[in-house]
């Protein structure tokens, strides 16, 4: 079967997949992005599918079935990488099964606790794991109980967490007791990758993501949350003309401060042009949603364009966080349709971080709540100590709606962000 992949495989690459075929029952391929991990764990998979005992089931999964379809589906389908194989894998977008070398898969989302039940009561021959650290304890847990067939296996990859993150911990230290073998790969063990990428990879990491995602780490989140963050270079006096008004990103509050970025395309970058922030605490009362709704109305309505006499913005999107449903009905009300933010924390982080480091992203000095904000913005050290990254939830409402308002409107920016010539993680 090696010699049906078209990639060039490494050592590291090979031993690996070689010694998957006798790991007593867990192989784990973890380490940095884009290290070749994920080809030689696929390989690894067909040749398991290919010796998998008839009775039960093979599964396939990840945190959803798009990441499941993106980042396994596709590449199994490409000729490039495998060569004749390629033809072998069967399966139509949106299916929740596939046909790989002959066999019936099934490919399960795990984005939280309730995926459990999608698989209890099942009896698993195989299994593969997506993205091994994104799955719930409990899922996993299940997913180990249900490979009740003799012989039956668990492959998986990963990139780094938290030393204290349960994977770690429990199986990757106890990894002779629990019958689990793993491999550590870097960039370096991916000898297909061309120096320009590595270079551009390198680029758009920087402290925690660069530890994990480039040297491929297993360390604590700690310090600032942003360390790119630069005022000297991110701050601005003045603006570029603005292409295209993206997204008005939104995190809601009553005691709490209410906070809105405007974020404009402009000159290959996202610029944070205007901000409105109203906190009860200044203003000495609560505000009700309808007059936020009004108010922010108007604020639009006032919002000078950068570069003309012009006044008025409308941003494509209107992002609002998951918890204000009450607030996203009167701005409704008020004319203004918006959806609902997406609340991916991490996710959202490590892509204004990327952006901050690549120069894809830039704050005018009116939006001075924001840029407040930034400096102290950091890692819950007790949070990182349980195996949990998240930040200090003080003083992260603007960058809140900043996250709210880049992550869940990706899609319709990436490509135009030209400056940094990079592709920003998804």
């Amino acid at each position: 079967m090696l010699d049906a992949v078209t990639a060039v495989l490494s050592p590291k690459q090979i031993k690996s997949i070689v010694g998957s075929l006798d790991t007593p029952q867990i192989a784990l391929w973890s380490g940095a992005v884009s290290s070749g991990k994920t080809i030689a764990s696929l390989l690894a998979f067909l040749m398991a599918v290919a010796a998998a005992p008839d009775t039960g089931l093979i599964v396939v999964v990840g945190r959803t079935l798009q990441t499941i379809e993106r980042n396994l589906i596709d590449p199994l389908q490409s000729t490039s990488l495998f060569g004749p194989l390629a033809k072998q894998i069967h399966h139509t977008n949106g299916a929740t099964t596939a046909i790989i070398l002959g066999r019936k898969v099934h490919l399960v989302g795990a984005s939280d606790s309730l995926a459990e039940g999608r698989i209890r009561g099942a009896t698993i021959a195989l299994a593969y794991v997506d993205e091994a650290t994104l799955l719930p304890h409990a899922f996993w847990m299940m997913l180990l109980s249900r490979l009740r067939v003799a012989g039956a296996r668990l492959l998986a990859t990963t990139n780094p967490d938290g030393p204290a993150h349960w994977l770690r911990r429990e199986f990757m230290s106890r990894a002779g007791d629990v019958g689990m073998r793993h491999w550590h790969f870097t960039l370096d063990d991916n000898p297909s990758l061309p120096d320009d990428y590595v270079d551009r990879l390198k680029a758009q990491y920087t402290g925690l993501w660069y530890r994990r995602f480039i040297l491929g780490e297993w360390c604590l989140a700690q310090g600032a949350v942003y360390d790119a963050w630069d005022p000297d270079v991110h701050v601005v006096s003045e603006l570029p003309r603005i292409d295209s008004w993206v997204a008005l990103g939104i995190d809601h509050g009553t005691t709490n401060p209410l906070h809105a970025a405007l974020l404009g395309i402009g000159d290959g970058a996202l610029y944070v042009t205007h901000e409105w922030r109203y906190d009860s605490k200044i203003g000495r009362r609560q505000l009700s949603n309808v007059e936020y709704a009004r108010r922010l109305k108007t604020w639009l309505a006032e919002a000078s364009v950068p570069g003309t006499d012009l006044k008025g913005i409308a941003p494509r999107y209107t992002v609002v966080d998951p918890s204000a449903a009450g607030f996203r009905i009167e701005l409704k009300d008020q004319g203004i349709r918006s959806v609902v933010g997406e609340n991916d924390v991490i996710p959202g982080i490590q892509m204004v971080a990327s952006l901050l480091a690549t120069r894809g992203l830039y704050v005018h000095e009116s939006c001075v709540g924001l840029i407040e904000e930034f400096p102290g913005y950091s890692w819950d050290e007790k949070a990182a100590e349980r195996g949990d990254d998240q930040p200090v939830k003080v003083a992260d409402h603007g960058l809140d709606a900043l996250r709210y308002g880049v992550y869940t409107t990706r899609s319709a920016w990436r490509s135009k962000i030209a400056r940094a010539r990079l592709e920003i993680a998804a």
